[in-house]
């Protein structure tokens, strides 16, 4: 990784930092919590579909809004846990880091077949859903082999996947051909056929988050104790303003990056939906640029209100993820299947709310219910170093 700002490699192992810094987790924390709208409305308003991108033309202006701000899910997170592997790499040897990689990716990929699926798709469907915590497994395997080269080639690596993967786009392949499996997991969302009746659904391809990560990694010399808050704020803020300036230039060009916007005649309201109306899976361009613009921009902003009592209370979030995703969807299947087993179905086969304002009142008020297991959980796994198992979650 070579030396930055006289800390010493990855490779020799020595402790530069072992404070977790409280704006990352807060940036984690609040994109968890944004997460949690997602999932409600996968839980109560599923009969509305979602396409990917967004219509402009027929979605509700209220659920575009709440799905333009969960958009910055999965970059970001994606992005913070490239830079949570840099931090972990200056605390253990660049073999220690890469074994650590490898199994939490495994971990993650395991639960997603085994437990995620069953628990949001149904124990008796024959399909695998390959999403978002599949995907970030997958991601920590490639980059715990991409660890040991130098900074400016993981950046060039990094660069080159997510500014150029959309040209790859053209390319289509057939449940036939001999690649199809792995292109549909790199860059082609599709369904691939497995052995015993079973299917696997690559809802998030990996090609360009792979990018991402290694991004995250690349930059996560700025979140070294070595340098100053100013110094890492003003170089997010120039990523963030560079990032944005060029998903304007580039959405205004409407030739590279994402489908094109249209305009909707009479509504100037529906055509900047268009205009923001971008693809995720697999994630374009353009997704990845107002994303992870935004998010540069939303660190620096909770660095600066890091004593602030609600940047306090998404820093618990952040300080335990994975046991809020895990916790929160399988109380979102509780739930649901509570509500069904008293009221049946009121939407063909689902129980379903009619208003997507029942939706943002669930919201509101399961956020402090699984604040407080997640802030029990953040602390025992703090307090509870020996459990090695803890650190997986």
């Amino acid at each position: 990784m070579g030396v930055h700002r006289g800390t010493l490699p990855a490779s020799t192992g020595a402790p530069l930092t072992s404070e977790r810094i409280g704006s990352v987790d807060a940036l984690r924390g609040l994109v968890m919590v944004l997460m949690l709208l997602d999932h409600l409305r996968e839980t109560w308003f599923l009969h509305v579909p979602v396409a990917d991108p967004i219509d402009a033309r027929t979605a509700l202006p209220a659920l575009y809004l709440a799905r333009l701000a969960v958009s910055l899910c999965a970059p970001v997170f994606v992005a913070l846990t490239g830079v949570a592997a840099f931090l972990f790499s200056t605390r253990h040897t660049r073999a220690e880091t890469r074994a650590y990689l490898v199994k939490r990716g495994l971990v993650l990929m395991a639960l997603e077949i085994l437990y995620l699926s069953e628990l949001y798709w149904g124990v008796a469907s024959p399909t695998l859903w390959l999403q978002v915590i599949w995907c970030i497994g997958v991601c920590m395997i490639v980059l715990a082999a991409l660890i040991g080269l130098p900074r400016s080639v993981l950046l060039a690596i990094g660069l080159l996947i997510v500014c150029g993967h959309n040209l790859l786009d053209p390319i289509q392949l057939q449940p036939d051909q001999a690649l199809f499996p792995v292109w549909a997991m790199l860059h082609q969302r599709d369904t691939i056929a497995l052995p015993f009746g079973l299917v696997a659904k690559t809802t998030y391809p990996v090609l360009a988050w792979i990018g991402v990560i290694v991004l995250g990694f690349a930059i996560g010399p700025w979140f070294l104790p070595g340098v100053g808050t100013r110094t890492r704020e003003r170089r997010l803020v120039g990523l963030g303003c560079t990032m944005l300036v060029a998903f304007g230039l580039l959405r205004l060009a409407n030739s590279y990056g994402d489908k094109p916007w249209f305009v909707v005649d009479g509504s100037a309201l529906r055509t900047a939906m268009s205009f923001f109306a971008l693809t995720k899976y697999p994630t374009s361009l353009l997704f990845l640029l107002l994303t992870l613009g935004i998010g540069a921009l939303l660190l620096v902003a909770l660095e600066r209100r890091r004593d602030a009592p609600v940047v306090t209370a998404l820093a618990v979030f952040g300080g335990a993820p994975m046991f809020f995703y895990l916790l929160h969807l399988t109380v979102l299947r509780v739930l649901y299947h509570a509500a069904y087993a008293i009221w049946g179905s009121t939407q063909g086969s689902l129980f379903v709310v009619a208003n997507y304002g029942w939706v943002l009142v669930w919201y509101v008020g399961l956020i402090v219910p699984l604040y407080l297991p997640t802030a029990w959980f953040s602390r025992f796994k703090a307090s509870r170093r020996d459990i090695a198992w803890l650190k997986y979650l």
